[in-house]
């Protein structure tokens, strides 16, 4: 038969206690506090550049509308252009078929 021998928790040596109430204090708390804040600091500081600068060009939000529509404006010219694009070409035909038959007599006198 197997004796189990159990063990029950070892005591701290005098002069090392073990603090678990979980608060910090003293210099604890000021490092997790600038350490906390370091980290934020590095971590936000894009988004705070980014906030600045928009501030320093006074919202170039309007810029942007303006050009959004002077670009709609061109895309409205550019899709008219088919229908005229064809009678362009109906014109031409029209010239060029004016033309060969005013040459044929030309060739035929030879």
């Amino acid at each position: 038969m197997t004796a189990v021998v159990v063990q029950g928790p070892v005591p701290q040596p005098p002069g090392q206690e073990v603090s678990v109430s979980g608060q910090l204090e003293g210099w604890d708390a000021v490092l997790l506090v600038l350490g906390v804040s370091c980290l934020l600091v590095v971590l936000l500081w894009p988004l705070i550049r980014a906030f600045a600068r928009r501030l320093e060009q006074g919202g170039a939000g309007g810029e942007v509308l303006v050009e959004l529509e002077t670009l709609r404006e061109r895309v409205r010219e550019l899709e008219s252009m088919p229908p005229r694009m064809a009678e362009l070409e109906e014109r031409l035909d029209f010239a060029e078929r004016l033309l060969a038959q005013a040459r044929e007599p030309d060739r035929l006198s030879k």
